[in-house]
């Protein structure tokens, strides 16, 4: 439920601070007060496109704010994106801000933390629906008869559903269509791949080989100067009479023998004896290594062709030895994919499966919307009786159309306006106030499908007046007893119906248009409503007709 506005250089609006309470809340004023600008805010605050041209004259930015009493699920959303703090969880608030600025520039938090715009949007479709006066004219377009049905349906994952199996039978669709214009040139692709991939074959290149290769061929190509070093420093340093542990040997005797004249003697003799353990270690090592090395011919031939063809093969396909592996992987799968679009018996199977699974779930689809629409009908026309069309029908038809992504049907709305007279089109037949009347109609019933605690309704009854107006009233009040409501009117009759009035007025401040709004006591509301009735000169009788449609609406208990 929304809580508390704050509106901050919006439009014709300095500043204001709303609270806002549960039942009905009405919005009246005279026309240009400004009455719409609070819906205009919401759904900015809501992610709704920025427009500078909200921006007050005069002003750099607007700063707009609204506070939402929140249900377990929208809580939920925000644990889930931690946009709400452990410490908040019993408050249950959504603080949504958005500030605009001069530039363009948009930015937007929840509870402090800011987020995307499709953050906000996502949050939205769980606090709130708006009820306009464009929702009329999307009555008249198929597209929007059927976005009506299928919202009052609410099968949703039906619908997304066939939306994937379109999307998939698309895909295999033009697949299939690409593999028959494009046969001709798919075959001389695959003739290329197929070449490169038959001679790459006869490398065979295994991921990491070059590196190992690259290194083998270097020492077996250099082992006849390896085993040469390795004969010359093992005798150097241990078989020969003057080899290096041998002078080492008999200088640290000497030394350790002259220790006792000078124990500084002592410590040398002691370095000597390590160099001598670390060279006997070297030796060592050196023997080992000798041992392993040998002057395998045979094994360096292998090596050295395999390094030719590694080479051979780069340059003729201008590449890096190291980069052969990858190259022929990626030749092997293009050219698989290839082949396989290249084989139109799998394509058309391929093509056929997709579009029997579209199939499928389309008409689930179907049944489910045709079930809908027979509700629908009912509903509208059960409404249309109460609201001065007695005898009038309404029916959401559903006609064949071609296969798309929202399924195998269109929808199209017809009225009859009175019994005995055949239904036709709703664009065709309904005058603006059965039109009106209609709207208002869908609007309460798809409202009552919707989960959201908040549903705002903006001038949805325009051409409606005296008798039908009092029932429209009670509709939203009834409608009232289970969520907030807010509507903006210019009926007397329907404001009526307010749990809570507020008035818009508009004013001059410093030659500057300014809009302020007021929450009525029962005085204010008998004058305001006195108003509506009578016009500019506010009559004792007019006071008189709006005591007594406040007192008939609170009289009413739904």
């Amino acid at each position: 439920m929304l809580t508390h506005l704050s509106l901050k250089d919006f439009v014709i609006v300095k500043e204001l601070n709303l609270d806002l309470a549960s039942g009905l809340t009405v919005l009246t004023g005279e026309t240009g007060a400004g009455k719409s600008i609070l819906i205009d805010a919401i759904q900015q605050i809501l992610g709704a496109r920025s427009d500078t041209g909200m921006i007050r004259e005069g002003a750099k930015q607007t700063d707009l704010t609204a506070i939402f009493e929140i249900n377990d699920d929208v809580l939920q959303i925000l644990r889930d994106q931690a946009l709400i703090a452990e410490d908040d969880l019993l408050e249950k608030t959504a603080i949504i801000r958005r500030v605009i600025d001069r530039n363009g520039r948009s930015r937007s938090w929840i509870n402090g933390v800011a987020v995307t715009i499709s953050q906000v949007k996502e949050l939205a479709t769980k606090l709130l629906d708006i009820h306009g006066q464009n929702a009329q004219q999307s009555l008249l377009k198929p597209s929007g008869q059927l976005a009506l049905l299928d919202a009052f349906g609410s099968y949703t994952d039906e619908l997304a559903a066939t939306r994937k199996a379109f999307y998939l039978w698309q895909q295999a669709q033009k697949r299939l269509f690409e593999a028959k214009e494009d046969a001709k040139k798919l075959a001389d692709e695959a003739e290329r791949l197929a070449w490169v991939h038959e001679e790459l074959s006869q490398i065979r290149p295994i991921k990491g080989e070059w590196e190992e290769l690259n290194a083998e061929h270097r020492r077996l190509g250099n082992a006849h100067d390896i085993l040469d070093a390795l004969e010359s420093a093992s005798s150097d340093l241990s078989d020969s009479d003057e080899s290096a542990l041998s002078l080492l040997g008999r200088n640290t005797e000497r030394l350790q023998a002259l220790a006792q004249y000078d124990e500084k003697l002592g410590d040398i003799a002691n370095q000597l004896n390590d160099a001598q353990a670390i060279v006997e270690d070297a030796v060592r090592e050196l023997d080992r290594y000798r041992d392993r090395t040998d002057l395998d011919e045979g094994r360096f031939e292998e090596v050295d062709a395999r390094v030719s063809l590694y080479f051979n093969a780069a340059r003729k396909f201008h590449t890096l030895p190291e980069d052969l592996f990858e190259k022929f992987e990626e030749t092997t799968q293009k050219l698989k994919a290839l082949q396989q679009n290249l084989d139109l018996e799998t394509l058309e199977k391929e093509e056929e499966g997709a579009h029997s699974a579209y199939l499928s779930v389309a008409r689930t689809l179907s049944k489910k919307r045709h079930q809908a629409a027979k509700m629908l009908s009912k509903q509208v026309t059960d409404a249309m009786q109460m609201l001065s069309m007695a005898g009038g029908c309404f029916e959401a038809k559903l006609n064949s159309s071609e296969p798309g992504a929202l399924g195998l049907e269109s929808c199209e709305f017809l009225v009859a306006g009175h019994p005995g007279v055949p239904a036709r089109a709703l664009s065709k037949v309904a005058s603006g106030g059965e039109l009106s009347r209609i709207s208002l109609a869908i609007s309460v019933i798809t409202s009552k499908q919707t989960p959201v605690d908040t549903l705002i309704f903006d001038e949805v009854d325009a051409g409606i007046g005296g008798a039908v107006a009092d029932v429209v009233g009670k509709l939203l009040k009834k409608l009232s007893l289970e969520r907030q409501v807010m509507c903006v009117t210019h009926l007397p009759q329907v404001a009526s119906y307010g749990y809570n009035y507020l008035r818009v007025q508009k004013s001059q401040e410093n030659g500057q248009t300014v809009s302020k709004l007021q929450l009525l006591n029962d005085a204010e509301r008998v004058e305001e409503l006195a108003r509506m009735l009578a016009g500019a000169d506010v009559t004792i009788k007019a006071r008189d007709n709006a005591a007594e449609l406040i007192e008939n609406a609170r009289a009413y208990q739904g």
